[in-house]
C-alpha cells in the first residue's frame, strides 16, 4: 500500500493546482464579459457596411469595379490565421491549426503564405509553412489602428498582385461553451449575385460612387479582420473559462478519490499496530 506521506503529498499537490484553475477561471469569467460586449457591438457595423458596399458597388458599371473586388485567378493564396498568445483553453488553438492544416490540403496547387495573428499558430507553422509576416504582435496593444495597420500591408500586396485571394481563419465566438471555428473570404470581396430583375432607382451619391467604395471598402475590410480578432479574444476567454472549470472538476473527483484511498489505508495501518501490540500483549502473558 501507497506510503501515506507520499499520498498526502499528492492531495497537497492537487489542492494547489484547484486553486490555480479556479482562479484562472474566475480571471477569464471577467475577461469574457469585456470581450463579449466589444463584438456584440462591433457586428452590426461590420454586417451594416459590408452591405451596404455590395449595394453600391452592385449598381457600378462593371468596368469601374473596385481592385478589391477583382477576381482573378488564383495562383497565390494568403490565409490570416488568429489564435491566442497562451494555452490552457482546451481545443481553442489547436482546432485552428487544424483548419490551417485541412486548407493547406485543399489548396495545394497553389501557392500559400500563413499571416499568423498568435504565438500558438506561428510557432506551428513558422517550421514548415511560408510565413508573410509574424502579427502576434497586435496583442500587445489591441485596438483598431494595431490591426488596420497589419491588414494595410494585407492589402497593399494584394493590389500588387502578391496574393489572388485572402482567407481569414477564426474561432467565432456563440457563447461561452461554443465557439465556431470558420473560414472567410476576406479578398477579393463578395459581390451579391442578381438572379431577379431589379427595380431601377436613381440614387444620388455625394460626392461620388467612385469615391464613397474608396474609402467604404479599405475600411470594410479592416473592420472585417479586427471583427475576427475580436471574435477570437471572446472565444479564447470563453474556452479557457470552461477548460478550466472542468480541470478544477477534474482535480476535486481526483482530490475525493485519493482523500477515500488515503483515510483506506491510515484505517489499515493503524489496525496493524493494534494487532501488533495486541499480539505483543499476548506473547508478554504466555511467557
Amino acid at each position: 500500500m501507497a506510503n501515506l506521506k507520499e499520498i498526502r503529498g499528492r492531495i497537497t499537490s492537487i489542492s494547489s493546482t484547484m486553486q490555480i484553475t479556479r482562479a484562472m477561471k474566475m480571471v477569464s469569467a471577467a475577461k469574457l464579459k469585456k470581450a463579449q460586449d466589444a463584438i456584440v457591438m462591433l457586428r452590426p457595423y461590420s454586417e451594416k457596411l459590408q452591405e451596404l458596399i455590395q449595394n453600391v458597388n452592385s449598381s457600378s458599371d462593371p468596368d469601374q469595379i473596385s481592385v478589391y473586388a477583382q477576381k482573378r485567378q488564383v495562383k497565390r493564396v494568403l490565409f490570416i490565421a488568429v489564435t491566442s498568445n497562451r494555452g490552457l483553453a482546451g481545443a481553442f488553438n489547436s482546432s485552428i491549426v487544424k483548419e490551417l492544416n485541412i486548407q493547406f490540403q485543399n489548396n495545394a496547387q497553389y501557392e500559400i503564405e500563413v499571416l499568423p495573428i498568435g504565438k500558438k499558430v506561428y510557432d506551428a507553422v513558422r517550421k514548415n509553412r511560408s510565413v508573410y509576416a509574424n502579427g502576434s504582435s497586435v496583442y500587445d496593444n489591441l485596438n483598431f489602428d494595431a490591426v488596420a495597420h497589419i491588414t494595410e500591408g494585407v492589402m497593399t500586396s494584394f493590389r500588387e498582385g502578391k496574393f489572388d485571394e485572402v482567407y481569414v481563419i477564426y474561432n467565432k465566438f456563440v457563447n461561452a461553451a461554443t465557439q465556431e471555428v470558420t473560414t472567410e473570404k476576406l479578398l477579393p470581396i463578395s459581390m451579391p449575385e442578381n438572379t431577379e430583375p431589379q427595380v431601377e432607382t436613381d440614387y444620388i451619391f455625394e460626392p461620388n460612387r467612385a469615391e464613397i467604395l474608396d474609402n467604404l471598402i479599405p475600411k470594410s475590410i479592416k473592420t472585417q479582420v479586427f471583427k475576427a480578432i475580436l471574435d477570437s479574444v471572446a472565444s479564447e476567454h470563453g474556452a479557457r473559462m470552461t477548460a478550466m472549470h472542468k480541470a478544477t472538476d477534474n482535480a476535486q473527483a481526483l482530490k475525493n478519490d485519493l482523500v477515500i484511498f488515503y483515510n483506506k489505508a491510515r484505517q489499515a495501518a493503524i489496525t496493524n499496530e493494534i494487532l501488533e501490540i495486541v499480539s505483543g500483549a499476548e506473547a508478554l502473558k504466555n511467557s
